[in-house]
């Protein structure tokens, strides 16, 4: 049996200037697979954060370093993986404090906090992983009422 991969991978410079190629690449694979224009938005600020991180936390200034993208067809809507070799960090305690967040005003939260809470709000399923460098997996689904369109 012949198995179809409906997986796209970037591999790019760890560097705030690529992110928009990222952008680029969700827009045209997430139109294609028949999300909203408004899914593809939160899609597209959601996958910007985790790349943001990657660029902004992941390699030593000066270090350089890469970060790897993948953008995998599954049942009823997309996975996309941001992956880094970089820095590693407490992500369990990051996600859970993420979900702290309902309770405080904006004065509150640290600079740099917002960005696993907008992931959390804007795509289905986050997880967040690291031993060896950060995976971050977004997972977001095609709505029914859009399918029907």
């Amino acid at each position: 049996m012949e198995s179809k991969n409906r997986t796209v991978s970037l591999t790019l410079p760890a560097e705030a200037e690529y992110i928009d190629l990222v952008r680029l690449a969700l827009y045209g694979i997430s139109s294609k697979m028949g999300f909203s224009y408004e899914d593809i938005e939160d899609m597209k600020v959601a996958v910007s954060e985790a790349c943001n991180n990657v660029v902004v936390h992941a390699y030593e200034p000066g270090q350089g370093g890469k970060m790897e993208v993948h953008f995998e067809e599954v049942e009823g809507g997309i996975k996309i993986i941001v992956q880094d070799q970089g820095l590693s960090f407490d992500h369990v305690t990051k996600v859970g404090s993420a979900d702290s967040l309902h309770n405080k005003s904006l004065d509150e939260v640290s600079s740099g906090g917002l960005g696993l809470y907008l992931m959390q709000a804007l795509m289905d399923h986050v997880e967040v992983k690291g031993d060896h460098g950060t995976v971050v997996i977004l997972t977001k689904l095609v709505s029914k009422s859009e399918e029907m369109v």
